[in-house]
């Protein structure tokens, strides 16, 4: 990793590059290449909110509330990320929004300790990252893609049943399992697949947006969409901050803070793919930056309702296949994520996304979130006996915690909270295992790399 300003570079293939990092292309080009952003992380930061809020038992109001305050609050982290506030931003084109990787912790905290204790433990445990942020170049060592890739494969594996339930209604829904839920959930999934494998462009850079559209449409015949609470919702509103309250809880702070180191994983592969796509290496004040934007702004999320806040690979993706890496774009697209998070009418549409549709599109998102932990495994792990034993103790362990948490009921709540996070245990009991276990003399040195690459995904 480049230290301070060196610049460790690699040979830039320049005509891939339409437009560089400082390049301002004109409005004309520049507002619809932000659009295009905008439409590529789109789904992604409306949908998580709205499982965790779903599957807290928020109301409409809240929900609605919720999803604008996601929306403004991406906005508001690209533009510091594109830009910086002093030390915090890499000053590259990074896009933000809601992180995947904390649904089913907070999913867990809200069901057990309520929606104050969300933001709690979101603002109390954001300084892990900015500390990981500022010993970055000591502690990279701890996280090899055998960690890593672990981890990201567990956020997929321990939200399918979020994405089913979902699929089949909603959770304690009365119509859950009927035909009409699994048949439209179906059809958002087989949109999305078709469109991101038979297309290219925009087509298939957006088709689980597409796809969540056409469900909108085919649920209005089948009853299934209530746009009741967008006639309640205002144009214009005014953030509040900790509208919620606050409370803090040691076990939620502590699920949260490792949630946080798996996010900083992910933004070190998103800062490198940001730059490796002009041909360099990040500098140490690129990286620093990044994670420092991901911790500031997650904290900024908790104190106006809002989940934390990461870098997007899928835009990452985006650069690399358009080749326009221009941060004045990424920004722009930020200022759309502003202005859409201060209308309310806005987020209640989202809000009203009927749970099969959303069913059908988080199948896809998080579906993909396992394949890339996989991907990561296969193709920078030597899969020797030991790596498998620690991928698939630590899949057991994480993902069993998941879906019988009957059998850690005696325990108190706090440590059920802990206990029962499968990111949590599974992903302890990766970084235990692969510490303490003696290394294969046969291991190659590809396995000591640190940084993910990154995907097109949600996170």
């Amino acid at each position: 990793m480049a230290t301070g300003d060196e610049l460790e570079a690699t040979e830039p293939e320049t005509e891939l590059i339409a437009y560089d990092i400082d390049d301002e292309p004109p409005l004309s080009e520049a507002v619809p290449l932000g659009l295009q952003h905008l439409l590529a992380m789109f789904l992604s930061t409306v949908a998580l909110p709205l499982v965790i809020a779903g599957a807290i038992g928020l109301d409409g109001a809240q929900t609605t509330y919720i999803v604008q305050m996601a929306l403004l609050v991406a906005g508001v982290a690209t533009v510091v990320q594109v830009y910086s506030v002093g030390p915090v931003g890499a000053k590259l084109p990074i896009v933000m929004g809601t992180s995947a990787i904390f649904v089913a912790p907070l999913i867990d905290i809200g069901s057990t300790f309520g929606l104050a204790a969300i933001f709690g433990a979101v603002i109390v445990a954001a300084p892990v990252e900015i500390a990981i942020g500022y010993f970055y170049d000591d502690l990279e060592r701890f996280f090899p893609p055998l960690v890593t890739g672990t981890v990201v494969m567990l956020v997929g594996l321990t939200l399918i049943p979020t994405a089913i339930d979902y699929a089949a209604g909603g959770p304690g829904a009365e119509t859950y399992g009927y035909l009409e839920n699994l048949a439209l959930a179906g059809l958002v999934f087989v949109v999305a697949v078709g469109f991101n494998q038979y297309f290219e462009g925009l087509l298939s850079i957006a088709s689980v947006l597409i796809a969540v559209v056409i469900g909108y449409v085919v649920a209005v015949p089948l009853g299934l969409l209530d746009l009741s609470g967008v006639a309640d919702a205002g144009w214009i509103a005014v953030p509040v901050p900790l509208e919620y309250g606050v409370e803090f809880h040691p076990s939620a702070i502590l699920v949260v803070a490792f949630a946080y180191v798996v996010t900083a994983i992910e933004t070190i592969g998103d800062v490198e793919g940001t730059t490796g796509t002009v041909g360099r290496r990040a500098t140490s004040d690129e990286m620093r930056g990044g994670l420092f934007a991901d911790g500031a702004m997650s904290m900024f999320a908790g104190l106006f309702n809002a989940f934390p806040n990461t870098s997007f690979s899928q835009n990452v993706g985006l650069i690399g296949f358009t080749g326009v890496a221009s941060k004045f774009v990424v920004a722009i697209c930020g200022g759309f994520l502003v202005l859409l998070g201060l209308v309310p009418k806005v987020a209640a549409v989202v809000a009203a996304m009927p749970n099969p549709v959303l069913g059908g599109a988080a199948i896809v998102l998080f579906g993909m979130i396992f394949s890339i932990g996989l991907r990561i495994v296969a193709n920078r792990v030597d899969l020797t006996r030991r790596n498998l034993t620690i991928v698939a103790v630590s899949v057991v362990l994480g993902v069993g915690v998941e879906v019988r948490p009957d059998a850690i009921a005696q325990f108190p709540d706090e440590a059920q909270v802990l206990l029962g996070s499968g990111l949590l245990v599974g992903g302890v009991t990766a970084l235990v295992l692969n510490a303490v276990l003696p290394r294969d003399e046969a291991a190659s040195d590809h396995e000591a790399a640190p940084s993910p690459e990154p995907e097109p995904t949600d996170d």
